[in-house]
């Protein structure tokens, strides 16, 4: 029999498959809106401006401003286009960033939201958002951040560069990862995290030997999408606090930090919850699934190393101070030695540690 549990289910409507993207003027219609602001990264900007002619009389316009770690200032300033443009709802194309940008739109106005992604972070289908102010990455979680619908086409990632592809997934399998030993799980969630991982893990090496795999593209969204749905329904631990660390306080990329840093959590964490990472260890067919996921990475030419992605050497006794500080709950107890020893051999690139 099974024990009792809780489990919080977000509404989010999900619209997946090949030229889903065509349903996006049908999406707005459905949500009672008539005027989206389309939002987008400079790079995306093109993206953006031939999906808001798309959708012709219903776009209110494009900002193609939204930035990695969602400044507060860049929040601010897209308001002002919200409102100039009169908009009624938004549609964010395009990554982590962009999809931040929209939640953070939401969560100031209650805005409805349609998001489509082109990368696999997740985020999408979270109430959560991570901001920055002043070099300080904070979270904050509200219903009003949470997406209405969330458009998965896959044709959309088939132009996603390897490296970025990598990355983004990793950043996925972090969150199925850390479900796998969250303080809240239940049945479900872990259900969700252990089929994410495995589709995440064998739909990489697919795409990144043929970046036009249909099926490695397919599974590839399939995974994040059910990462992200977990990351919404259980709490993160102590990976995620040193990725909100590091990236808000040195600017590193979300993603290549995540990639860097997760072998590293999960060594560290498996000494206190083996059994729990073994879907982990089970997925790459190895013993350990920390020491695994760092020799996976390393296969598919995921970053390693905290020094080739921006952090200054000189940050590491100041990343391990800010990450003890307000520390998350974590499976495993840890002092400020063993988390500069960790940050230490991320930065260095070194094979994952136990740390006893």
């Amino acid at each position: 029999m099974q024990d009792a549990f809780e489990l919080h289910v977000n509404p989010a409507r999900i619209i997946f498959g090949d030229g889903s993207l065509s349903r996006t003027a049908e999406m707005v219609r459905d949500l009672g809106c008539s005027r989206a602001l389309v939002l987008s990264t400079p790079q995306q900007k093109q993206q953006a401006e031939e999906l808001s002619k798309t959708i012709g009389d219903l776009s209110a316009g494009v900002y193609a401003n939204a930035t990695m770690h969602i400044p507060i200032e860049v929040t601010e300033d897209a308001l002002k286009t919200l409102k100039s443009s009169h908009a009624d709802c938004t549609i964010a194309i395009g990554g982590g960033s962009t999809t931040g940008l929209g939640k953070a739109l939401a969560y100031r106005t209650d805005m409805p939201q349609i998001v489509i992604p082109t990368t696999y972070a997740g985020s999408e289908v979270t109430p959560i958002l991570g901001q920055t102010q002043d070099g300080v990455k904070t979270t904050v979680s509200d219903p009003k951040i949470l997406p209405e619908i969330v458009i998965y086409d896959p044709q959309l990632t088939y132009s996603l560069p390897a490296s970025m592809t990598v990355t983004s997934a990793f950043n996925g399998l972090g969150h199925a990862a850390e479900a796998l030993y969250a303080q809240n799980r239940n049945p479900i969630s872990t259900l969700m995290a252990v089929e994410g991982a495995r589709a995440l893990i064998e739909a990489l090496p697919a795409i990144t030997s043929d970046p036009q795999s249909r099926e490695g593209r397919r599974d590839a969204l399939y995974g994040a999408w059910l990462c992200g749905t977990v990351l919404a329904s259980v709490g993160m631990a102590l990976h995620h606090k040193l990725c909100h660390t590091l990236g808000g306080t040195f600017d590193l990329p979300h993603a290549d930090t995540h990639a860097v840093v997760l072998p590293h959590a999960i060594a560290f964490n498996e000494v206190a919850v083996p059994d729990l990472l073994r879907p982990i260890a089970n997925a790459l067919e190895a013993d350990e699934a920390g020491s695994a996921l760092h020799e996976y990475a390393k296969s598919i030419s995921a970053p390693t190393a905290l020094k080739d992605i921006g952090m200054p050497e000189d940050g590491i006794e100041r990343a391990a101070e800010l990450a003890v500080n307000k520390p998350y709950w974590n499976p495993r107890e840890f002092d400020r030695e063993q988390i500069r020893r960790l940050i230490e051999n991320a930065y260095h690139g070194r094979v994952p540690e136990r740390l006893d």
